[in-house]
C-alpha cells in the first residue's frame, strides 16, 4: 500500500500535479454581470511616448465604453421585442455575407482586371457620351506671373510673357526663381474657384470682366504686378474638355471593366456548381 503511495506521489511530482493546479486565469481589470475585461485587451491601445497621466485617461475611457457597451447591449436584449431582433439578426447575416463576398470579389477583380486603358478607347468612349459629361462650374486655360514692380527686368520679362514662346524655356527657368507665383503651364484646365486664390484681384463679382477668351491683363498694388493670359473659357454646363475629363473617363471604363467582369465571374461560379450537381433547382 505503500508502494501504491509512494508512486503516485512520483507520477504527480513529474507531471507537475496539474490535476491539482488550476490554469493560470488572465487578470480581469473589470467585470460588467459575466463579461470579464482582461489587461490583454488594452495591448497597443495607448500609443509610445504617451505621458502617465493621458495614458490613464485613455485606458478609463476605453473601459467606461467597454462597459456602457456590454450595459447597452443587455438591455437591448432584455427590453427589444421578438420581432426586432428576429429582423436585426437577420440584417447581420446579411451584412456578414455581403462583407465576405464583396471582399472576395474586389480580392478577385484586383488579380484579374486589366487596368491598361488606351488613349483610342478613352478618346472613343468620351465622343459616344460626351453629353453626359457637361461641367459643373467654369474651366479656364491661363497663365500668369505674379513679381515684384521694381524688378529690373520687368519690360523684358511682360514682353516675353504676352508674346510666350517654347523656345524661351531656357529664360523662364532662370527667372522664375525671381516670381511670387506663377503657371505657365497654360495647356491645363482649372476650376475658376482656384484662380480667385491665385489671382485675389478677381473674384465672383467682377470675373466676367477678367475671365474672358484670349484676354491679356495687366493688375497691379503698390508692390507687385500680375501678368495675365486667358487662353480659352468653357462656362458650367458645357460639355467638359477631353483633356480635363481624361482621369474621370480612365475611372469609369475601369469601374466598367471591373463590374463586367464580376457579373462573369459569377456566372462562371454558378455554372460550374451546376455542371459538378453542387446548385440545384427542386421543381
Amino acid at each position: 500500500m505503500k508502494s501504491v503511495a509512494f508512486g503516485w506521489g512520483l507520477l504527480c511530482l513529474f507531471s507537475a500535479c496539474s490535476f491539482f493546479t488550476p490554469d493560470k486565469k488572465p487578470l480581469a481589470i473589470a467585470r460588467v454581470n459575466d463579461s470579464y475585461l482582461f489587461r490583454e485587451d488594452l495591448k497597443d491601445l495607448v500609443p509610445a511616448g504617451t505621458s502617465k497621466e493621458d495614458s490613464i485617461v485613455i485606458v478609463r475611457n476605453f473601459i467606461d465604453r467597454w462597459a456602457s457597451q456590454k450595459l447597452l447591449i443587455t438591455a437591448a436584449e432584455v427590453n427589444l421585442s421578438s420581432e426586432k431582433k428576429t429582423e436585426f439578426d437577420a440584417l447581420i447575416k446579411q451584412y456578414r455575407i455581403d462583407l465576405y463576398t464583396k471582399a472576395y470579389l474586389e480580392a478577385v477583380v484586383k488579380r484579374t482586371v486589366d487596368t491598361a486603358i488606351a488613349e483610342s478607347e478613352l478618346k472613343a468612349y468620351y465622343d459616344e457620351n460626351k453629353e453626359n459629361f457637361k461641367t459643373n462650374g467654369t474651366l479656364v486655360r491661363l497663365r500668369y506671373v505674379n513679381l515684384k514692380k521694381d524688378n529690373p527686368k520687368y519690360e523684358t520679362i511682360k514682353s516675353k510673357f504676352f508674346d510666350f514662346r517654347a523656345s524661351d524655356k531656357k529664360f523662364w527657368d532662370t527667372y522664375a526663381l525671381q516670381f511670387n507665383s506663377f503657371a505657365l503651364n497654360d495647356s491645363v484646365w482649372v476650376e475658376l474657384s482656384q484662380i480667385y486664390g491665385k489671382l485675389p484681384f478677381i473674384t465672383p463679382d467682377n470675373r466676367d470682366e477678367y475671365i474672358v477668351s484670349g484676354k491679356s491683363i495687366q493688375q497691379g498694388d503698390q508692390d507687385n504686378m500680375y501678368l495675365v493670359k486667358i487662353r480659352a473659357v468653357i462656362d458650367k454646363n458645357q460639355i467638359g474638355p477631353f483633356d480635363y475629363l481624361k482621369p474621370t473617363l480612365k475611372e469609369v471604363i475601369l469601374n466598367k471593366r471591373k463590374l463586367e467582369l464580376i457579373k462573369k465571374f459569377e456566372k462562371e461560379i454558378t455554372d460550374d456548381a451546376i455542371k459538378d450537381k453542387k446548385y440545384e433547382v427542386y421543381k
